[in-house]
């Protein structure tokens, strides 16, 4: 009963100061209780994410030891090492919520290598594998709003941890009370017990030179004259992409002041996601006020990248994730072709709902393109099998078109740093020869055809939003339409069919239209939305354009 557990932590002597206040304040309240207490927050493949606060179905020092002695246990049964590698970002409370997790491991006698400070995503996953962990944890919640954190769960390869591996996680995570179930030792106790040390200058440097090796023409950065404007975002990007970009030779970097340093409040955007305009604008006015190239901007996790690119008539115009994904996945297979580094049978991956201008490109260049389901971990799995298969060198780019990137498998989930590196050096590769990324960009729209990728979101908020979301969904496999607006419907992909698929069941359905039109529709991984991608194809920008609108129209009333 929620309301006996909101009594309980009521009495308890909490450690974390700022919880009693808001249990307090929320006695005789019953709907805010229940908002804290009548569900606990789900641990699955993409671990926990959740609002900062007091309860059950809350990001705190509680539902982080609990979570981490469910992963302890599962460790314990793994032999290996005995290690989790451990990462945060700049959100409020990450690095409590890092050292956490390191003093359960460490009262577990499990070994920690923990970050002393804030790195990204892709440090963390680099770690895991270098260390050769059992497991990792990188404390974010990404590119949500300021007001939530969350735990990622990593596995040994260093991708996010696998279905199986999470369900049994999330059985040992049931049986530990949260307020006293966990094993607890101080941080500082974990440190003079020797089993929690920090990530050593080896490995970050190890780390950066697998990303410099990355570099598709080596050198030409340090007479391109690229001029740069950056920002982190607050986030954990400023280090690492700067060093890397200063060790290639792009020197002129301008970074956004009031988003350089870690602030875990993002005070100038309220959602800090490099998809949206109003992350970007403080750069985009730095660019403008400069001149710049390009203008790049990383999430706090700094796994994702967005950019800015300057125009002829020197406007700046941003480019989506597929648009970035098509221009490296050209620019990569064009000059490693041209170099003689291209490896035989070379492979790239994208997920389903990313362009399939990707696939053309890729088919041009003699490029295996291999679809997957949404979420990098699929990704990964394709690099790991190919890497069990002892060609794991094949794999030379691999997106999502939610602006997540990686080259290389040193990692296995996405990198905004090599992405950062990559997206560099190709703008300045356009600017030495006299081209830039728009140029190149149109000239593939001229080559391949107009494609236009969109996506929009449906919001279902509340404790009855999942249930709406599942509702819908059921309903559109109930009854499929037979015509979206004026076009018919002529092929249905339902991807819990893993007979059609080839692929692991989702919940994801694919509409293929009669004028080569595509929907998708899927619920988020991890936020309370159902989206709906578009891809259309014009002989225009305002054709694929008014194709996309007449679509959304018809399918906007099915999501309400």
């Amino acid at each position: 009963m929620y309301l006996d557990e909101y009594k309980r932590w009521l009495a308890a002597d909490l450690e974390d100061s700022d919880l009693h206040p808001e249990l307090a304040g929320i006695e005789g309240n019953d709907d805010e209780i229940k908002d804290r207490f009548a569900v606990a927050l789900k641990f699955g493949t993409a671990g926990l994410r959740g609002v900062l606060g007091a309860g059950t179905n809350r990001m705190n020092i509680y539902v982080v030891r609990q979570a981490t002695q469910g992963l302890a246990n599962w460790v314990k049964t793994q032999g290996g090492n005995q290690t989790v590698a451990i990462s945060y970002d700049s959100r409020i409370k990450s690095d409590v919520f890092a050292k956490t997790a390191a003093a359960v491991l460490a009262a577990n006698g499990i070994k920690v290598r923990i970050y002393d400070a804030l790195m990204p995503v892709p440090a963390l996953s680099f770690a895991t594998r270098y260390y050769e962990c059992n497991a990792g944890i990188m404390v974010t919640a990404s590119h949500n709003p300021a007001k939530y954190n969350g735990y990622k769960a990593y596995g040994p390869d260093g991708c996010q941890m696998t279905d199986d591996a999470a369900a049994i996680v999330y059985e040992e995570i049931q049986k530990t009370d949260v307020l006293n179930g966990a094993k607890y030792i101080s941080f500082a106790e974990g440190v003079e017990q020797g089993l929690i040390r920090f990530v050593g200058d080896d490995c970050k440097n190890a780390f950066y030179e697998a990303i410099e090796a990355r570099q598709v023409r080596p050198g030409l950065c340090k007479t391109a004259g690229l001029k740069l404007v950056y920002s982190p975002l607050n986030g954990s990007g400023l280090v690492p992409v700067t060093r890397v970009l200063n060790d290639i030779g792009i020197t002129d970097i301008t970074i956004v002041p009031e988003q350089e340093y870690p602030n875990g409040y993002f005070t100038t955007c309220s959602y800090p996601n490099p998809e949206i305009f109003e992350a970007l604008k403080l750069g985009l006015e730095l660019a403008k006020e400069s001149d710049a190239d390009l203008m790049l901007a990383t999430d706090p996790d700094a796994d994702r990248v967005g950019i800015a690119m300057k125009c002829p008539d020197g406007s700046y115009e941003l480019v989506s994730g597929n648009e970035m994904g098509v221009l490296l996945l050209d620019y990569i297979c064009a000059g490693r072709k041209e170099l003689g580094t291209l490896p035989e049978k070379a492979v790239a991956v994208k997920s389903i709902v990313s362009t399939p201008l990707a696939e053309a490109v890729a088919s041009h260049y003699g490029v295996e393109m291999r679809n997957v389901l949404t979420g990098f971990k699929w990704i990964g799995d394709q690099i790991a099998s190919l890497e069990a298969a002892g060609e794991v060198d094949r794999f030379i780019f691999g997106f999502e078109e939610s602006y997540g990137y990686l080259a290389g498998p040193y990692v296995r989930d996405k990198d905004a740093v090599i992405s950062s590196m990559l997206i560099c050096e190709m703008a300045a590769y356009y600017r030495s020869i006299g081209s830039s990324l728009k140029q190149r960009l149109e000239e593939i729209y001229t080559e391949y055809g107009r494609y236009l990728n969109v996506v929009d979101s449906f919001e279902f908020p509340g404790l009855t939003g999942m249930d709406k979301m599942a509702g819908i969904m059921q309903e559109l496999r109930d009854n499929p339409p037979a015509a979206i607006g004026e076009r018919k419907v002529v092929s249905v992909t339902d991807y819990k069919n893993t007979e059609a698929t080839g692929l692991p069941s989702a919940n994801v359905l694919t509409y293929g239209l009669d004028n080569s039109a595509t929907v998708v529709v899927r619920p988020s991984g991890t936020e309370p939305k159902i989206k709906t991608y578009f891809t259309t194809l014009g002989k225009d920008l305002a054709e694929a354009q008014e194709i996309k609108d007449e679509l959304a129209a018809a399918l906007a009333p099915l999501f309400k």
